[in-house]
């Protein structure tokens, strides 16, 4: 670096790489917050760089919101600021590619993934139309994958789906996540290998679940341990079930729903039986091996032509709390998440792109960067949908992602 620019370093306006930020989604994701999800992974460096760490963490946002642009292209954004604060000197060359990989690899992923754990928490309000059902936040649990670079480690790390010449043609992270229904915000996430099963991820997720909140999820993650961890958490839940899951019924009630048992696997149809014998009698039932829940069951013809039945299981029993017909229309709220992750993968990762970092803790740190970019929209959007009275699902994500990029880039009035 030149004298004047170690000059502007010493300079009232401090280090020169204290002037990069992200516009609107540094606000959310601030410099104290930085210093303390460093300090608390470990991250802190012992000397100055040219790249310090906080910047780093900024960059990986900015590779989320700018997925399609090379590396140096993307800290060419994140330092076009520094022109108007004074703190510029036309020999400053941005940093090559290899000097930025060096710097995400002292980073790593875990300060990303504690920034997101602790930055990434529901945003709806009170008022927020949509984010709410009988004073319950509605969320909502579901999974991904994601196309990783084709290497030796990621292959090693993730894995592939199928095997021999029907493997897929890329590595696969996957993804659980907990989403705020309202606002689409992701504020839980669980990352393994595409081996892994989604039931697993998610148990992970339930120390993000809490008393105020609904819960939703597919057919496809329910089984009965899983179902009572997320019970245990405080959360209520609803739960699509599948035809092969057996529940036993106890009694109608009067909005057309009904109190049921769903039972631990491997009991047998007489346990099963007795069980239910058991809690019409008004006899405790051990918790490890069922559980009274109410199912709400209904049809939708315009989508379901042939009739299919969807059954919803809910920790919710009394019927008053929550109608039947409540339930079955806040329980389609659960493909905000899809949407969500739509976002993610399409609006912001661009439509059947991969994650091109070679390495499986870059391809984390990159995963954790992504989210944490659409997080800060997302709570962008909602911040000015409240105050209008609008429903956040009706405001652009990709409106709002292109203000943040126009936003960053206007600051860049030259490239360095």
């Amino acid at each position: 670096m030149t004298s004047s620019v170690v000059e502007a370093e010493d300079g009232p306006w401090g280090r020169l790489t204290d002037h990069i930020g992200l516009g609107v989604v540094s606000a959310r994701f601030d410099r104290d917050l930085l210093e303390e999800v460093l300090n608390r992974t470990g991250r802190k460096e012992k000397r100055s760089r040219r790249l310090p760490a906080h910047v780093m963490i900024r960059y990986v946002i900015a590779m989320g919101l700018f997925a399609a642009e090379s590396y140096d292209e993307v800290m060419r954004r994140l330092v076009g600021n520094l022109r108007r604060l004074g703190s510029w000197d036309d020999d400053w060359q941005v940093p090559t590619k290899s000097a930025i990989t060096q710097a995400r690899q002292r980073l790593g992923a875990e300060p990303m993934k504690a920034l997101f754990e602790r930055a990434a928490v529901p945003v709806a309000g009170p008022g927020t139309k949509g984010a709410w059902l009988a004073r319950r936040r509605l969320m909502a649990i579901d999974a991904t994958s994601f196309d990783v670079a084709d290497t030796e480690q990621n292959v090693e790390r993730f894995g592939r789906m199928g095997s021999g010449p029907k493997a897929s043609a890329y590595p696969k992270l996957h993804v659980a996540a907990l989403a705020e229904c309202g606002s689409h915000a992701v504020v839980g996430a669980v990352l393994g290998g595409c081996r892994t099963g989604e039931r697993t991820l998610a148990a992970d997720l339930s120390g993000t679940a809490g008393p105020d909140m609904l819960v939703m999820a597919d057919a496809g993650l329910y089984s009965f341990e899983l179902f009572s961890t997320f019970a245990a958490t405080g959360a209520d839940l609803a739960w699509r079930i599948g035809a092969s899951v057996s529940v036993g019924v106890l009694r109608w009630l009067s909005d057309g729903s009904y109190h049921a048992l769903i039972y631990a696997p491997g009991l047998s149809a007489a346990r099963r039986a007795r069980l239910v014998e058991q809690a019409r009698a008004g006899q405790d039932i051990p918790a490890e091996v069922a559980r009274l829940v109410r199912v709400v069951e209904y049809t939708v013809p315009d989508r379901n032509p042939d009739g299919d039945l969807i059954v919803v299981v809910t920790t919710v029993t009394d019927p008053h709390d929550i109608p039947a017909t409540d339930l079955a229309g806040a329980y389609h709220q659960r493909w905000e998440e899809e949407t969500a992750f739509d976002e993610i993968k399409t609006d912001l990762r661009g439509r059947g792109e991969i994650l091109r970092s070679k390495t499986p803790d870059l391809v984390e740190q990159q995963l954790w960067g992504l989210l944490l970019a659409h997080y800060a929209i997302r709570a962008l959007l909602l911040q000015a949908a409240d105050p209008a009275g609008y429903d956040p699902d009706r405001m652009s994500f990709v409106k709002g992602l292109r203000v943040v990029r126009r936003q960053v880039t206007d600051q860049a009035a030259i490239t360095p």
